[in-house]
């Protein structure tokens, strides 16, 4: 059995409705694939609607599950509650939600303006408030016997990090919210779990973050005491784990998967304090060519 393969039994999420906000691409599309073959069946949301339906033709084509592309704005709270009434029209229900929709950029603070501040704070902790709240008061209002939340944060929602300030600002208040509303909204069935991954490259993530030949000077493996950088089976296989049955007693746990990095060196871009000061307009430029 290698790491690279899937983990659960077959049928683990059976009969399951998962949401998955940033559905489309990157990490979002490797789990939502993975709980599709286990059984499930998924609604996939982002703003880019021709992305989230490509997406789902292929995944129903390589899994024969069910998947429903909805566009959804997450930092709106009305799109939010469009977007679940669309998820029930169809399926009847929703057992979980998978709060990944993500935005970030690597910057000097003191280069940002406040709206790009505030468009990451947005994305990252308002809209994951948004799809918590809109889901909770659903589920607490229909008496629905259990269901389950899990919160994609970073390992720098614990130290803070240099360069990406408003991203782990926002990760910092979605892990307080984890924790907070496992206590607070147990009663109600309802299990709050986040992961927190190191670096599991993604091509237009990375692309973005670590422009040119940047992500060659600060390559990621070469900070991770295992010697290598994620699989996207590796987060896949525990994402499914919490959000199935087998995980019904684990409720408010922060579970960090990065192969030992953030305890070699606190803070993921703090090594950015390389980048000489002429360098960053460069980046700049390369990091708005990418959007």
């Amino acid at each position: 059995m290698s790491y690279q393969e899937p983990m659960l039994r077959e049928n683990a999420l059976k009969d399951q409705v998962i949401i998955v906000t940033g559905g489309g691409s990157g990490l979002g599309k490797s789990m939502t694939k993975y709980f599709l073959e286990l059984g499930a069946k998924v609604a996939i949301t982002s703003r880019d609607l021709d992305k989230l339906q490509n997406t789902a033709q292929e995944l129903m084509q390589a899994t024969g599950g069910e998947v429903l592309a909805v566009t959804c704005d997450v930092r709106y709270y009305d799109q939010v509650e469009s977007m679940l009434q669309q998820v029930l029209d169809k399926w009847g229900k929703v057992d979980g939600l998978l709060n990944n929709a993500a935005g970030n950029f690597i910057s000097p603070t003191e280069r940002l303006s406040a709206n790009a501040f505030d468009v990451i704070i947005d994305i990252v902790l308002k809209g994951t408030k948004n799809c918590t709240l809109a889901l909770g008061k659903h589920w607490i209002g229909i008496k629905q016997p259990k269901s389950t939340v899990l919160n994609i944060v970073t390992t720098y929602a614990y130290t803070g990090s240099a360069y990406v300030v408003p991203s782990a600002t926002a990760k910092a208040g979605v892990l307080a919210m984890t924790r907070s509303l496992a206590v607070e909204w147990a009663k109600y069935g309802i299990r709050f779990n986040a992961i927190a991954p190191g670096p599991f490259p993604t091509k237009g993530a990375w692309d973005r973050l670590l422009p040119g030949d940047l992500a060659n000077k600060l390559d990621p493996a070469k900070r991770v005491p295992v010697g290598r950088v994620g699989e996207h089976q590796e987060l896949a296989n525990l994402a499914a784990y919490l959000m199935s049955n087998f995980s019904a007693y684990i409720n408010g746990e922060v579970i960090t998967i990065d192969g030992g990095e953030w305890l070699k060196g606190a803070g993921e871009m703090n090594d950015l304090e390389q980048v000489p000061s002429e360098m960053w307009d460069r980046l700049e430029m390369m990091i708005k060519g990418k959007k």
